[in-house]
């Protein structure tokens, strides 16, 4: 690739109170190979070192921009002003979480995989996740395939090693992401993934099959608080109402979203029954089922718990072994999810440089 004809890459990172992290985050970008690239750094408010961080960088780097927020706002809205802050002339837009970094290859790899194939939108690959190896669920050497097909396949599996990836994992074309005044396109902490599925209704989907990203695992990450909460059974089910009419039949759409609602009731009948819940779980998923148009009654729960309760006693061991397996996930919010080992996956042996 000629160097004066390589595509801008914007690369964004918005930020709250992750000084600790931040250093290795912006070294791993500065450390990339390909290097024609922007970096926007979106502090929002944060009261530790963030800023202090940031701003040592910036005035290292011209690449390097950093922007202030003058209010606290969510970490979806945070996301959304760093796209608005892309510069027209940006061809990609890659996000990195603070807490995360990519290995040096990261903006070639997509970059080059994204200029042989124009319909393409997004880009994926492999992120280690503490000793995981995260999105397995893609089939080497298969590059490219259709974003309809692949929204399909998600919206139809239980297999966890299927899915699109982080942010930290995944590169978007930067007109997609300025088609939309929020590409990210509505509050829920898995927000990213609804705009692959809005994405990929009119591109194509494209994977690295190479370690490009990595995942640090911790008690602050937006897939720690939700394993707390519970937060992605409410957030599938919002997708499906949103998003499953482009991908799925129409017969299909409606066992689907029955299917998600009933075992989402049931979840939340069994924590109800043993008392395993605080009142922010409650007032987060009493607030998304109202939203999505299934207000939860405590009728409701009592009575789906009764019927649990009745069915679990037909096989009390199997019952203890589920309650167990429950307290135990409860201790390991912060354990990444389960995935499969795979012979396609490239590592890449690369830790970031010391911290200025």
């Amino acid at each position: 690739m000629n160097e004066r004809q390589q595509p801008l890459v914007t690369v964004v990172t918005p930020v709250y109170n992750m000084g600790d992290y931040l250093a290795d985050c912006i070294e791993s970008v500065l450390a990339q190979t390909y290097q024609d690239f922007e970096y926007i750094i979106v502090n929002n408010c944060s009261t530790d070192q963030t800023l202090e961080v940031a701003s040592k960088y910036a005035k290292r780097d011209s690449r390097i921009r950093v922007h202030n927020n003058d209010r606290f706002v969510s970490v979806i809205e945070n996301h959304n002003i760093a796209f608005s802050l892309m510069s027209p002339a940006a061809t990609y837009c890659k996000p990195v979480s603070a807490d995360d970094f990519v290995f040096p290859e990261c903006l070639a790899r997509m970059v080059d995989l994204a200029e042989c194939h124009p319909s393409v939108g997004i880009v994926g690959c492999y992120q280690l996740s503490g000793d995981r190896v995260l999105w397995q669920g893609f089939e080497y050497p298969r590059a490219v395939m259709p974003g309809r097909e692949l929204g399909r396949r998600i919206f139809r599996s239980s297999d966890p090693a299927l899915g699109f990836g982080s942010p930290t994992s995944l590169m978007y074309r930067a007109d997609l992401v300025r088609a939309t005044r929020e590409f990210f396109p509505n509050p829920s902490p898995h927000a990213d993934t609804s705009a692959c599925f809005a994405t990929l209704r009119h591109s194509d989907f494209g994977f690295v099959y190479q370690v490009l990203a990595y995942e640090r695992v911790h008690a602050q990450t937006v897939s720690s608080a939700s394993k707390a909460l519970d937060r992605y059974t409410s957030a599938s089910l919002s997708d499906l109402i949103d998003y499953g009419p482009d991908y799925l039949p129409t017969e299909e759409l409606d066992r689907r979203i029955t299917t998600t609602l009933k075992a989402y009731r049931r979840s939340l009948a069994v924590n109800f029954a043993v008392g395993l819940r605080g009142k922010d779980y409650w007032q987060y998923h009493e607030g998304r089922l109202k939203e999505l148009g299934f207000p939860l009654t405590r009728s409701q729960l009592i009575g789906t718990a009764l019927i649990t309760v009745l069915r679990e006693m037909a096989n009390p061991a199997k019952a203890i072994g589920k309650l167990r397996r429950r307290l135990s996930q409860r201790r390991e919010d912060t354990k990444p999810d389960a995935v499969i080992d795979s012979p396609d996956v490239i590592l890449t042996n690369w830790v970031p440089p010391r911290k200025l």
